[in-house]
């Protein structure tokens, strides 16, 4: 994948899974961007460790992949950053 399909699959997965976990209002453009890359990532990851396929291009496998891997993210840094 390019870089530009990247950041439309990061921004794509990372706004979902802002939405989902109730960050949306405090996150921007490039926050959600970095979140579904870095969702992508962790995504891929936990996908390929149970078995199945990690980010495998454009497509929705890709995005639900990259979403469930930023709402993880987010869910992990909601746990030290909601608490205090």
């Amino acid at each position: 994948m390019g870089i530009i399909a990247w950041i439309v699959l990061g921004g794509l997965a990372g706004w979902l899974a802002s939405i989902i976990t109730k960050n949306n209002a405090s996150m921007g453009l490039i926050k959600n961007i970095v979140v579904g890359i870095l969702g992508a990532m962790i995504g891929g990851f936990v996908f390929s460790f149970f078995g199945g396929t990690g980010v495998t291009g454009f497509n929705l496998w890709s995005i639900f992949v990259a979403f469930i891997g930023a709402a993880i993210l987010l869910f992990i840094i909601n746990l030290f950053t909601k608490g205090n």
